[in-house]
């Protein structure tokens, strides 16, 4: 349950998510600072190959990545992406919802817990990100520093059975 004051956390669709909305998201400097795969502009036509490649993820795997929303607006993006034998969970947030992050992240540990697909989660972050106590809170533990098409990540794990 939410507290009081804090907006209801729910998951959507990438599809119902206007690209107007994607592309400003996706083209704030404080959102690409810890985004080290994030090349070149976001345009319209970025937008809808990046919604495409996330709902073929939904019919290839079952599962994928949902538009996230705070009190029926549109925060974010974030979820599940299959990356071999591994669930890897990946959350960008609009800069205004940076503060939601830990809220959000629990939310869909919850998901995965109640998914029996899903024995671990892995998180993959910059290095340019500093505050990881919430990953301490939830239980997950460093992996180690890791290359991911061409550039470094820092790879946690959390065990959800």
């Amino acid at each position: 349950m939410a507290q009081k004051g804090s907006p209801r956390i729910t998951f959507g669709r990438l599809p119902d998510i206007g690209p107007d909305t994607l592309v400003a998201h996706m083209s704030d400097p404080r959102v690409a600072e810890h985004m080290p795969l994030l090349k070149g502009a976001w345009t319209h036509e970025v937008a809808a190959k990046f919604v495409a490649a996330k709902e073929e993820r939904w019919r290839s795997d079952g599962l994928g990545h949902w538009a996230i929303l705070a009190d029926d607006r549109y925060v974010g993006w974030g979820g599940f992406q299959k990356e071999g034998d591994e669930w890897d969970f990946g959350l960008v947030l609009m800069p205004a919802a940076f503060g939601l992050g830990a809220r959000i992240t629990r939310k869909a540990v919850a998901f995965a817990r109640g998914d029996t697909r899903i024995p671990f989660v892995t998180f993959l972050l910059s290095p340019s990100r500093r505050n990881l106590a919430a990953l301490d809170r939830l239980g997950a533990t460093f992996v180690g520093k890791i290359e991911h098409d061409g550039a470094t990540f820092l790879k946690y794990r959390l065990e959800t059975r």
